[in-house]
């Protein structure tokens, strides 16, 4: 415990030290989170900065080991280390999907080359990576993907489309799942593979989205040729590869903190501060009774929520793992999030229909769209009814 008491003073203040004060607070819009990458655009010198130091000194991935760019600390130190973060109000350096979805994989199933090759940029923010999974005809059935790699002695051949991949068109690479053996069962045929987005086989075409946003993509591959070196795993075993991976990415989505919402990091105020600016009630109990229940409801289910998420992260601390609870969390924070998404619609009466023009708030108009945009954190990371299905068989037991 002395230890960890030292770790933790030191940690405050190297981090009085080295972080910025604009960094300090929160971001105010999707622009103000560093996703890195060799098309990055910086908000501002002090986000640059931010990264470089955190960076330097593996604080980027702290549990990672450090000749993989991380700073080898413990799961206790890294929780000091959020917990000091949160106490100064630091923004975390870097948001990633190479962070939190295939660093780890790559730990648990890479070849060491493929650690030093991979794992050192992601933690330095250099490489952007997307994820390659869904296509056109096989969404929540995964297994039927039909995007074909092909064995040309030291290189795949890869053709064939994804479809909802997340930022396609600002990353640099992309893990994908790809089809190598065509006579196997579904499960059993599919590969994983690490693309780099620049070759000239590949190209992103942004997908405009009702809310008016384009974060998805259309991605397609026409003869690219991909080393064999850049498989993760073993020819044909990437199914597995590829659960562990969607466990992580629905820790990921399930972390109310975390990256997995970036585009609603920018602080907005409660919904009882909505409530209040609506109904004219500044001061006392809103007149309203029943908005009061169900802001109340909304509030004490987060809570809850947080609670339980806290009560699963200790047990992983303590050597339990990832498992298939992460089901569990990310279908109740999805439906959470469209709860109050909703709500604070409502509770903006006809300003919560606002669109574009004259007469709304600006905060009216994110409001519309943020509810637009919850519907589809039912689908990303797996859909509401996959994981309902997930949960049943594997965290409850029952029969099929």
């Amino acid at each position: 415990m002395a230890d960890l008491d030292t770790f933790r003073s030191e940690t405050r203040s190297w981090l009085e030290a080295n972080c910025p004060a604009e960094m300090r607070t929160p971001p105010k819009s999707a622009f103000d989170v560093a996703w890195g990458g060799r098309k990055a655009e910086w908000a501002s010198p002090e986000q640059k900065q931010w990264l470089d130091v955190m960076a330097e000194k593996g604080f980027t991935v702290p549990t990672w080991p450090k000749d993989c760019g991380g700073a080898g600390l413990s799961k206790a130190e890294a929780k000091v280390l959020k917990q000091e973060m949160r106490a100064l109000g630091c923004r975390p350096p870097l948001m990633s999907f190479g962070i939190t979805m295939l660093g780890p994989v790559v730990l648990e199933y890479g070849t060491d080359e493929q650690k030093r090759k991979f794992l050192p940029p992601i933690a330095r923010g250099d490489i952007r990576w997307c994820q390659g999974y869904s296509e056109p005809g096989a969404g929540s059935d995964l297994a039927s993907l039909q995007c074909k790699a092909e064995r040309d002695g030291d290189d795949y051949v890869v053709n064939g489309q994804k479809v909802w991949t997340s930022e396609a068109h600002l990353s640099d690479w992309i893990f994908c799942l790809v089809r190598t053996n065509s006579d196997a069962s579904k499960h059993d045929g599919i590969s994983f593979l690490l693309i780099d987005m620049d070759d000239p086989g590949v190209e992103a075409t942004p997908i405009e989205l009702i809310s008016g946003a384009s974060m998805f993509c259309q991605t397609f591959f026409d003869n690219v040729r991909v080393p064999v070196n850049h498989r993760i795993g073993a020819e044909n075993a990437g199914w597995t590869i590829a659960k562990k991976l969607l466990q992580h990415e629905r820790e990921m989505l399930s972390d109310p903190g975390g990256s997995g919402s970036p585009t609603g990091a920018r602080k907005r105020g409660t919904l009882a501060d909505d409530a209040r600016l609506s109904l004219g009630a500044s001061e006392g109990p809103l007149p309203d009774t029943a908005l009061r229940e169900r802001i109340a409801r909304l509030e004490l289910d987060t809570l809850c929520y947080k609670a339980t998420l806290t009560r699963s992260a200790d047990g992983a601390k303590a050597g339990r793992g990832v498992g298939p609870e992460t089901s569990m969390f990310k279908l109740y924070m999805s439906e959470l999030n469209k709860r109050k998404s909703d709500l604070r619609v409502r509770i903006r009466g006809a300003n919560g229909l606002g669109w574009t023009g004259e007469g709304f708030a600006r905060d009216d108009l994110a409001a519309t769209r943020e509810w637009l945009n919850s519907k589809a954190e039912s689908i990303a990371g797996g859909t509401s009814e996959i994981q309902r299905n997930i949960i049943a068989k594997r965290v409850l037991g029952l029969p099929d």
